[in-house]
């Protein structure tokens, strides 16, 4: 695989050996690679929006508790693996995209006391697209969201992971 060069054709995706498909895709969906060991047997795909629709579908018919694992994974924006540098590389560019890296000391106060109120209520971090988002919207999603009962927040959470999902297919893979 030390060759394959990203982002690469459709038909290339359709070409890669089963092992190569999994490595590529396999944080598409956050520190997730059981997705891409499911939607590889749904090759050839036609073009990138099928290849979209497959992870997608993936999503929506998992498990709840599959679901609420998902959302478990992902990393409070701008919280303690982000100060440590332990992000994964995507996150870390995502949450770089939003202008995260670059809170005030006031913003990251708000941004940990609202991550850690949410975490409280619904039992995994707040997630929002990063990179469809900056800081202003994303303190406010985090304020507006805290309304929310748990069922809607697992639905709107597993809506914006495939958000994240479709931008990172398509960092991966030509339009």
């Amino acid at each position: 695989m030390a060759s394959l060069t990203l982002p690469i054709s459709i038909s290339e995706v359709n070409s890669l050996s089963d092992e190569q498909f999994e490595s590529v895709f396999a944080n598409v969906i956050e520190l997730w690679p059981n997705a891409a060991k499911e939607v590889k047997k749904q090759r050839p795909f036609q073009n990138v929006s099928v290849l979209c629709e497959a992870f997608q579908t993936y999503l929506e018919d998992i498990k709840v508790g599959d679901k609420l694992t998902i959302l478990k994974l992902h990393p409070d924006l701008a919280g303690r693996l982000a100060a440590r540098g332990q992000l994964t590389a995507e996150s870390a560019g995502e949450q770089r995209a939003a202008g995260l890296e670059e809170l005030t000391p006031e913003q990251m106060k708000l941004m940990d006391e609202s991550n850690q109120r949410y975490k409280a209520k619904f039992d995994f971090p707040f997630i929002i697209c990063a990179r469809e988002n900056k800081v202003q919207s994303i303190i406010e999603g985090l304020q507006r969201r805290y309304n929310n009962n748990r069922e809607q927040e697992i639905t709107t959470g597993i809506n914006e992971v495939k958000k994240i999902c479709k931008l990172r297919i398509l960092d991966f893979v030509k339009n």
